[in-house]
């Protein structure tokens, strides 16, 4: 194929195409393009007759590629790719009259403490355009990144893409919360003796914490375990319960009046909040204006210079 016969072709089908293939649904691909379910399945019909394959054969509830959707699928990403990174180096961009949709992950102690005085920010300074928030954590975001969920994601990481690129932006340093009843630090023995709360998306009850009590002949009792902080302070408030939150999630919730934070009473090893990215988006220069801009706004005091960390290295 030569480049006048690309006028055969709707390139919004392609990117039909491969939405499909990340999400092997019709309506999944619909909500994620904004598109309704009878446009996705008519767009179906047109790359079908195109590529003269049925593409996608349904499985219950699943679209499976076949071999040649596969096969198409490989050569069609890297040039789609090539193309928005071009085209991205042709448009300006001014965040005062762009109309752009931002997709970012975050994870959840980010979007309850850190998120609103961000996004007053990016109101400011970019008033037409609009963000959508998808929850990520370390196990989430290497697949977020990959199908395009999001364009960016922050949280604590670990594992990336090959091409991802990630920076530092703060120490996750851990403390404790506890109700203010008790006008005094917590201490490790009374720390073991009060009930516990989790905060963790997978419902997770041993951790990190618990790996260092043990190795101190010590232990704690998790009496709730809950998937977000929303709650938290509700929960905690007027009893005898802790949690281990990070530092900027316990500030945000003492200036509500009611708790207090104290340093943890055992020594654990510091986590980093990151802001990580998928190469195919890296001279975006909307990307580029959005990551500069959470830069300025989440690094802690010392960390604005950027430093970018490979990957695999920073795993």
């Amino acid at each position: 194929m030569n480049r006048t016969d690309l006028r055969k072709i709707d390139f919004n089908l392609l990117i039909v195409f491969e939405t499909l293939m990340h999400e092997h649904n019709l309506t999944r691909t619909g909500e994620k393009l904004f598109i309704g379910q009878s446009a996705i399945s008519a767009s179906l019909n047109r790359l079908r007759h195109f590529f003269d394959d049925p593409l996608f054969v349904s499985m219950g509830r699943k679209m499976e590629p076949t071999s040649r959707a596969v096969e198409i699928h490989l050569s069609l990403t890297p040039a789609l790719d090539s193309i928005a990174s071009a085209l991205s180096k042709i448009n300006a961009f001014d965040p005062k009259t762009s109309e752009s949709v931002f997709r970012i992950g975050l994870s959840d102690d980010v979007e309850y403490s850190l998120l609103p005085s961000l996004i007053r920010q990016l109101r400011i300074e970019a008033p037409h355009v609009s963000f959508v928030i998808r929850r990520t954590d370390h196990s989430l975001l290497t697949d977020q990144l990959s199908t395009g969920e999001v364009s960016l994601g922050i949280c604590h990481s670990r594992d990336l893409p090959a091409n991802a690129k990630r920076k530092f932006l703060r120490t996750i340093r851990p403390t404790v919360l506890s109700s203010d009843v008790n006008n005094r630090s917590i201490d490790l023995d009374e720390y073991c003796e009060r009930p516990h709360v989790s905060v963790s998306l997978r419902g997770e009850v041993i951790d990190s914490v618990d790996r260092a009590l043990l190795a101190l002949g010590r232990q704690r009792q998790v009496v709730l375990a809950v998937p977000q902080y929303s709650a938290l302070k509700t929960l905690i408030e007027d009893t005898q319960l802790v949690a281990v939150v990070p530092d900027y999630v316990a500030k945000t919730m003492i200036r509500q009046g009611g708790l207090r934070m104290d340093a943890l009473p055992l020594n654990i090893p510091a986590l980093d909040l990151s802001m990580s990215w998928s190469a195919t988006s890296d001279t975006d220069p909307g990307e580029r204006w959005l990551r500069a801009l959470i830069s300025s706004h989440l690094c802690e005091k010392g960390a604005t210079i950027e430093h970018l960390i490979p990957a695999k290295e920073a795993a």
